[in-house]
Parts: C-alpha cells; sequence; structure tokens
C-alpha cells in the first residue's frame, strides 16, 4: 500500500472518526462570543489544546483538522500541535482552502477559493507535519440554485485540490457541503447532491487523482432546517446511501459532515447509515456536532478544562457506538443534547 493510501486507510479505520477543529479565526471567534467565551487568540489556543489534549481521544478518534493558525502553535508543554497530535496516537490535518467568494455569473452564489498559491502552501503544511488536507465547498438549495455553472466550478475547484494534495504527498479530504439551510424536501436534497457527488466524481477522474488516497466527506441528505417535512433516521440512511452508488470502488472511504445537525440527530443518523449497503468504510468527520458540547462546559474558565474534555469524550463515544452497532438514542436524546 502506498504511503497516501496508507494515510487515508487510517483516517477511517474501524470505530474512528475524524475531528474537524478548523474553524477560521472570524468563525471561531464567533462561537467563542456566543458561547460568552471573549474572542481572543489565547482563548482560541487554549480551547484547541483542551481538545486535542482530551484524554483517551485517539480511541475514537483518527485525525485532527486544524486552521493554519493552530498549525503553527505550540501546545503548553512546548511541543508544536501536529506533534503532539502524533504522540498522542492521531494525525494531524490542515484546512486548506481560503473560504467562500461570490461567484461571478450567479446570482448569490459562491466558490471555495485558495487555488492560488497552493502548491507551495501545502508544501509549507506538510513541511510543518500535517498529514492531510482538507477543502470544503458549498451549495444552496434554492429557485435556481445550485447553478450548473457552480455545480462546475466548485468541482474543479475541489478536484484540482485534490491533484495538488497528492503531489505535496498530503491525503485530500474532499468536501462538497450540500447546506441543510432551507425549505427544500428530503428528495430535493437528494437530489441535488447526487448532482454534485457525480460532476465531482467526474473531475476527480479528469484530474487523475488516486481514489484509493482521498476521504469523501459529503453532506447526508437531510430535508431543509426550514422544511415542514421530518425524516427518520432509517429515510436518511436510504437517502444517503442512494447518492454514493455512482463512487468509485477504490475511493478510501466516506466520513459524513454533520453539516449543523444536533449533536444527538447527528449520531443516530450516523448509526442508521450503518446498516446500509456499501463498500466503503462509513465514519463521521464532525465538528460542531463533536465540539459544541465540549465549547459549552468549558466556558473559558481554566477550571473547567476537565469538564470541556468529558463533553467531547461522551459524544466521541456516542459516535464509536454508532459505528459498531451499539448506539442507543434514548439514552443520547437528553435535553441538554437535543
Amino acid at each position: 500500500m502506498n504511503p497516501l493510501a496508507a494515510t487515508a486507510a487510517a483516517l477511517v479505520a474501524p470505530g474512528k472518526g475524524i475531528l474537524a477543529a478548523d474553524e477560521s479565526i472570524p468563525t471561531m471567534s464567533a462561537r467563542l462570543a456566543k458561547a460568552g467565551v471573549p474572542p481572543t487568540g489565547h482563548n482560541r489556543h487554549a480551547y484547541r489544546e483542551m481538545l486535542v489534549t482530551t484524554p483517551g481521544l485517539s480511541q475514537g478518534i483518527s485525525g485532527v483538522i486544524l486552521c493554519a493558525e493552530t498549525l503553527g502553535q505550540r501546545v503548553s508543554d512546548g511541543r508544536p500541535f501536529p506533534v503532539a497530535i502524533r504522540e498522542l496516537g492521531m494525525l494531524p490535518g490542515i484546512k486548506a482552502d481560503t473560504g467562500t467568494r461570490p461567484l461571478a455569473g450567479t446570482t448569490g452564489e459562491t466558490v471555495t477559493e485558495g487555488l492560488d498559491g497552493l502548491a507551495p502552501r501545502l508544501r509549507r503544511y506538510a513541511g510543518a507535519g500535517a498529514m492531510f488536507a482538507k477543502w470544503r465547498a458549498v451549495f444552496r438549495i434554492g429557485p435556481g440554485s445550485p447553478s450548473a455553472i457552480a455545480i462546475r466550478a466548485n468541482a474543479q475547484a475541489l478536484a484540482r485540490y485534490a491533484s495538488a494534495c497528492q503531489k505535496a504527498g498530503l491525503v485530500p479530504i474532499v468536501e462538497p457541503e450540500v447546506l441543510m439551510e432551507g425549505d427544500h424536501s428530503l428528495s430535493q436534497c437528494e437530489v441535488v447532491t447526487s448532482l454534485v457527488l457525480l460532476q465531482v466524481t467526474s473531475e476527480l477522474q479528469d484530474y487523475g487523482v488516486d481514489f484509493g488516497g482521498i476521504v469523501l466527506k459529503p453532506n447526508m441528505v437531510l430535508p431543509g432546517s426550514a422544511s415542514a417535512g421530518h425524516a427518520t433516521a432509517g429515510q436518511v440512511a436510504v437517502a444517503t446511501a442512494a447518492v454514493l452508488g455512482a463512487l468509485p470502488a477504490a475511493l478510501a472511504g466516506v466520513a459524513f459532515l454533520s453539516g449543523g445537525q444536533r449533536p444527538a440527530r447527528a449520531t443516530e443518523n450516523l448509526a442508521a447509515l450503518q446498516q446500509m449497503p456499501r463498500i466503503w468504510p462509513f465514519t463521521f468527520s464532525f465538528g460542531r456536532a463533536l465540539v459544541d458540547p465540549a465549547l459549552a462546559a468549558w466556558r473559558g474558565e481554566d477550571g473547567r478544562v476537565a469538564a470541556g474534555q468529558l463533553a467531547l469524550a461522551r459524544r466521541v463515544a456516542m459516535n464509536v457506538a454508532a459505528l459498531e452497532g451499539r448506539y442507543n438514542p434514548e439514552q443520547d436524546f437528553a435535553p441538554e443534547l437535543a
């Protein structure tokens, strides 16, 4: 097995998922402020150190995605974050894109940027200890959207990024996200997600990427957050599995994003997906669905680091139980998590 395939396989190893702790500085600062924590550089650092040093985290987490700010920082004992993550039994990763910008030729749609200077940037990330990277493309369902232009532009950017990653020795996590925002139905989300994944797969093939060295990070197929309809976990699993049918068999694995779902709901849907026939590992790459309870428990207080870590460990344990067929939704849907 080549090094890229070995790293990708480790990221989707049985019983483990990926922790997304890669929020940009503005996004992370906003989340801290919303939680009542001063949005300072010190608190961003303390928050991420709390997460990655959670005792036993590697029992359920294979890799941690960082932002560029954190990749260049050190934990309190002086070790660089990537070194500490490796020594704690996980793989360090990096967010490689630079965020979304308006896409010319469309009305209100976006394209994810960061291709300019990407190759040398990836080499720097690899030199700093990153072993994989992530690029997120965003698609909104609405009148006339996502347009064919937006789907093509974002799919091509994902493919160019993935090709550049592999040339730099990094495993690309390819994240095409159809947002849950909106009043669309489950079936509308299924159609759009299928179209997006077909285009992304086509572009990846055109750019000659090695699918054995790629982890796909798609959205689950869900009704819009403002939709009057409701979908059970079983319905979500069936619709989500259906859109993956055209993916290459060689793909290393699929790590679903949580996409703004409440923590317990994302875990319940993940558990239902394990029951679906598939040829790739199905795991998770959650951000808010893992870390929001930890942030709420920590509150920026030194004396509450253990409480924050306990909250993260609980959410990781619930998701591992989902992967292993041991998840019990009745125990997980507590008021503070539902």
